[in-house]
């Protein structure tokens, strides 16, 4: 078994990156040892490189793709605080003020990240967005006033209103909902590229293709090996390898599904009034957004296999029935679609992400962003593993242990 599955991570056209569009040189592989490597090159690779070399350390950054060529340039890029599972499903399995540590702590990283990609001028698209979160199968109109109560004493920025309001404020088909502040809207391959521009500006190289097919341990150092033969020793090695799970060391409850988007053509926006990012407490569930250049995406309808063969074969059926949905949410009569693309798409089950060091091996750690919020849980898994390696662990930190689930 390699060190990371090896998967076709998307099919169809998502609307972010045309299919091979590189744009980018690698830099020349590191001769000798390396202080920190990265085995990633999407938004989770890019973002632990930003925060490491802006803290000094020397990074080397190996990808068996291009940067951002992997599951980021399917990410629809909804950057939001809450998690798959709602937090009053996650209080009854682990109690209240654990759930809301949890979720408070992934609340102050995204807005912390919002500063970061503002006052680093990075381009990519971030706009404030309120976030609609419907009633639905998942959490009805009294789940989810108790869903609403208990973020807010959590000190977490969610106000119930009921289905009139909703359709008067926002323009679609009357439901009630939760509406919260706090979160945006980003391009994840520009987010992706410009946080990978202000590593390598501090030093970071980025190699690729490079396939690290290995790692060997050694008293000082760990060993990669690459498929082609090539080697690097790096004295920390942090495993980004995002849906291509290393399965050696991240447990089996994090599990690779599918998952399935659409987008209208540029300029279709705005549907509704204030641009709100909107999901539904639902199972299957639809959410949707638009984008700076005024597309509509919509996603959802996913499934728990992981084959890519038989998951693009219903990118078509999927793509005509996140339509539908979409315009019966919405309340219009249609939506075109421009572009259409499945994805893999990771799970946990408490819609947590997997950061930390892998067991029994002081300087390897795994980095993945399993759950809905993919670029939130990159900024927190930069967080965590930043503090760890500077020798001040994050109090957080066993939240999000990849080995949680026993």
């Amino acid at each position: 078994m390699e060190l990371t599955e090896h998967r076709d991570l998307r099919g169809g056209r998502p609307c972010w990156v045309a299919a091979g569009d590189n744009t980018l040189t690698p830099d020349s592989f590191p001769a000798g040892e390396a202080e920190i490597a990265i085995i990633g090159a999407g938004v989770m690779g890019a973002m632990l490189a930003d925060r490491l070399t802006a803290a000094g350390r020397q990074v080397v950054l190996l990808d068996r793709r291009p940067p951002a060529h992997g599951s980021t340039a399917a990410s629809t890029a909804l950057v939001m605080w809450g998690a798959d599972v709602p937090l009053t499903h996650l209080a009854a399995r682990i109690g209240a003020d654990e759930a809301a540590r949890r979720w408070t702590r992934v609340f102050a990283t995204v807005r912390r990240l919002a500063d970061h990609i503002d006052a680093s001028g990075i381009d990519c698209g971030r706009i404030d967005r309120p976030e609609l979160y419907l009633a639905g199968t998942l959490l009805d109109d009294t789940a989810l006033a108790a869903e609403g109560a208990a973020r807010r004493r959590a000190g977490l920025p969610s106000l119930w209103i009921d289905a009139a309001d909703v359709a008067a404020r926002f323009g679609i088909a009357a439901r009630s909902a939760l509406l919260s502040e706090g979160c945006f809207e980003v391009d994840p391959v520009r987010l992706t590229l410009g946080l990978l521009a202000r590593a390598r500006g501090a030093g970071a190289r980025a190699c690729f293709p490079a396939d690290v097919i290995r790692i060997e341990p050694g008293d000082v150092a760990l060993t990669l090996h690459l498929a082609d033969g090539r080697s690097l020793r790096a004295r920390d090695v942090i495993i980004a390898s995002g849906y291509e799970r290393a399965t050696w060391f991240l447990p089996a409850a994090f599990t690779v599904g599918a998952s399935y988007a659409i987008a209208t053509a540029p300029g279709t926006a705005p549907l509704w009034r204030d641009n709100a990012m909107i999901w539904e407490a639902s199972s299957p569930y639809l959410y949707t957004r638009a984008t700076a250049d005024g597309r509509i995406i919509a996603g959802g309808e996913d499934e728990d296999f992981a084959d890519a063969r038989r998951r693009d074969a219903l990118i078509g059926t999927k793509s005509g029935t996140i339509a539908a949905k979409l315009a019966t949410m919405i309340d219009v009569a249609d939506v075109s679609v421009d572009c259409a693309w499945a994805a893999a798409f990771g799970a946990s089950p408490d819609g947590l992400p997997a950061i930390g060091r892998a067991a029994h091996h002081d300087r390897l750690w795994l980095a993945a962003g399993f759950g809905g919020n993919g670029v939130s849980f990159a900024a927190l898994g930069a967080e965590l593993i930043a503090a760890a390696l500077s020798g001040t662990p994050d109090p957080d930190a066993a939240c999000f242990d990849p080995y949680r689930f026993g």
